[in-house]
């Protein structure tokens, strides 16, 4: 792991269990999370997450076990995340959009042996856990985290409404409620961690095949903290500065910005669990002075139109943070002529933890990157590794202390995609251009960005390709003024050719919903080069000018 600047880590933490221990002990009254009317303090946080990882020590996992954490932006997620390291466990990011399919994936591959997963989405989970080590589900409802009176009426009132709650059932099943209670009986288990100890597996689209894990270890995240902080200064704002948190926590942007940037800083992370619903979004932000706001290019152009969020007081704000997709023009804008709040892009990747880059606070581009974060190298290179002069375009290479130990079971993509010398290959294409700022121009691999998530074009073909009525099919990514990107699948069909209707619905059974292709296109014949590779680009030509 490369060395990190001193002053980047004044206090000397170690691992994220330092980071929570001064936290908690430094801002014990303040709140550290809210959600939907519920919040938790710093020292709230410090005796939940000290009953959750005695619970998990005393239900027989051991430092390095892996645990699948599939929460929305609730109380319970950093009880759980924050928890389960101070366990020693080793924490899976997992979203709960996953269908069976894509959560067996990441439960098998990454070895888990307990599961948290919300009620709601719990019943998905039961079809894949007896096909996995899990040995442990641990179910949460919604109101977990509430006072007991609110919590009865909002669980109550959910399992109601039954498709809201499905039923499901394992073998080894806990309630979240009642492992806290039994790990407050409990000893106290604390890990004592260490830098180079892993700590989270970051799953992220591969180019080939399903997804894979970033190994990031304490240091990692640590590291990338400090940087953060430096670069941002006075801006991440003073203990009980408000950060709005509608990107979910499982996503390592999120991940890191709240789990540790604001916490160690005493700030309060608002978490939004349905940023979707912009009605309860705006509702939950009516009265209350915000100092800063993550998010992506989506969320903006949604909110920016929406009336409820144009009758909302934006006159705290004094800093909004958006990465995870290329910002456009017209979401700047219409940010900036909402709040009043120029919108800083920054840029990053699972694999570093994930921030490499951000703009000069003042002095913010629409279109760039912005410039390296401290004790972070960046290289721009041609299809040699050669070095190209500023100003013209090449891939990234990254290295530095928060770039990822490797992928989990996976030496030879690690091999494909970190050199001996550490540097990382980014797959983005990118200029220098004088001043030192970055500017992407394009993608070396064909990920495509869909409101901030990754998705591997070739997860898309495995599943669309078994159809029998499909004989081959591409997927590219197109610009999308809402989503970022969007998803078009080329098909090559055989004799019966299925409707796009059918794709779609039988997409729907094995990928999450914004894995899904709505805009299908049938072709004679998949354009491809002498060895046989689809000519993604080709496909790209064919949309811009379709009677070439």
């Amino acid at each position: 792991m490369s060395a990190i600047e001193p002053d980047l880590n004044p206090l000397g933490f170690q691992s994220v269990l330092d980071v929570l221990k001064y936290s908690t002990e430094s801002f014990g009254p303040r709140t550290a999370f809210s959600s939907l009317g519920a919040s938790l303090t710093f020292q709230a946080l410090q005796h939940k997450t000290a009953d959750f990882a005695a619970y998990l020590r005393k239900a027989g996992l051991k430092p390095g076990d892996r645990i699948a954490i599939q929460l929305p932006n609730l109380l319970q997620s950093p009880v759980a995340v924050l928890g389960a390291l101070r366990a020693g466990l080793v924490v899976v990011n997992t979203n709960p959009l996953y269908t069976a399919a894509e959560l067996k994936h990441q439960l098998k591959d990454s070895g888990a042996k307990a599961l948290v997963v919300l009620a709601n989405v719990a019943h998905v989970a039961s079809e894949v856990v007896r096909e996995t080590d899990v040995d442990l589900v641990i179910v949460s409802e919604v109101g977990d985290m509430h006072p007991p009176l609110k919590r009865t009426i909002i669980n109550t009132a959910l399992k109601h409404f039954k498709k809201l709650v499905p039923p499901f059932r394992f073998a080894r099943q806990v309630s979240f409620r009642s492992a806290l209670k039994d790990g407050a009986k409990a000893g106290r288990a604390d890990h004592a961690a260490s830098n180079s100890d892993v700590a989270v597996l970051q799953y992220t689209a591969g180019t080939t095949g399903p997804s894979k894990a970033a190994v990031l270890s304490h240091g990692n995240l640590v590291a990338n903290m400090g940087q953060v902080q430096a670069h941002l200064g006075e801006v991440v704002g003073a203990p009980g500065s408000i950060w709005v948190a509608p990107l979910p926590l499982y996503h390592i942007f999120s991940f890191t910005a709240h789990n540790l940037v604001f916490l160690s800083k005493g700030c309060h992370s608002l978490l939004i669990p349905n940023p979707r619903d912009l009605g309860s979004f705006a509702k939950a932000l009516r009265g209350i002075r915000m100092h800063g706001f993550l998010q992506i290019n989506a969320l903006i152009l949604k909110l920016s139109t929406h009336e409820a969020f144009r009758e909302l007081d934006f006159s705290s704000l004094k800093i909004t943070v958006a990465a995870g997709a290329s910002l456009t023009h017209d979401a700047a804008r219409k940010w900036k002529d909402l709040t009043g709040c120029v919108v800083s892009e920054s840029y990053g990747m699972s694999e570093t933890s994930p921030g490499v880059t951000g703009n000069i606070l003042g002095q913010e581009k629409v279109g760039s990157i912005g410039v390296a974060f401290r004790s972070t190298e960046l290289r721009v290179v041609d299809d040699n590794g050669v070095d190209v002069p500023n100003g013209q375009p090449g891939e990234l290479w990254v290295r530095g202390p928060q770039v990822m130990q490797g992928y989990w079971n996976a030496p030879e993509e690690t091999d494909r995609t970190l050199t001996e010398d550490r540097w990382l290959k980014s797959g983005d294409i990118v200029v220098r251009q004088e001043d030192d700022t970055f500017r992407i121009v394009d993608r070396k691999k064909d990920i495509v960005i869909v409101s901030g998530f990754n998705v591997a074009p070739n997860e898309i073909e495995d599943v669309v390709s078994q159809m029998p009525e499909v004989a081959e099919c591409a997927v590219v990514g197109v610009p999308n003024e809402r989503t970022g990107e969007s998803l078009c699948l080329f098909v090559v069909p055989e004799a019966a050719a299925p409707t796009p209707k059918e794709i779609i619905s039988y997409s729907q059974k094995f990928l999450a919903s914004y894995k899904v292709p709505k805009r299908i296109h049938f072709v004679p014949d998949l354009p491809r080069n002498a060895i046989g590779k689809v000519l993604r680009r080709e496909l790209r030509r064919h949309l811009e000018n379709p009677s070439a």
